[in-house]
């Protein structure tokens, strides 16, 4: 017969702050100047470390449903290459919002 096996489930608070001693701590390093924090046990990094880094490779916004009303072909353009198509709004969308994002910032001259 298998011995039953006990499991302890924790309930974790993922708003718990920190605590009185690890505030003073956080306080005293952020009040060192660079230049006094020990970082000798911080591996060096070779120089091509960064070489295929890539920005917000892991970002993922929050979805917000929406309802729209789309003209019928303009549906019909964005569902003929099959399943997706909600995605492919999206894409198109933030195209042109970075893009407008992007002229906006642009001095004019």
């Amino acid at each position: 017969m298998r011995k039953a096996s006990r499991i302890t489930r924790v309930k974790r608070s993922p708003g718990r702050g920190l605590t009185l001693r690890q505030k003073r701590e956080l306080a005293a390093l952020a009040a060192l100047p660079d230049d006094q924090i020990d970082t000798s046990d911080i591996p060096e990094l070779p120089p091509g470390a960064w070489k295929y880094a890539v920005r917000g490779k892991f970002y993922r916004p929050v979805k917000q449903a929406v309802s729209m009303r789309l003209d019928a072909d303009v549906v019909a353009w964005l569902k003929k290459r099959g399943k997706g198509y909600q995605t492919r709004v999206n894409s198109i969308l933030r195209q042109t919002m970075l893009t407008d994002i992007k002229r906006s910032r642009m001095p004019s001259g």
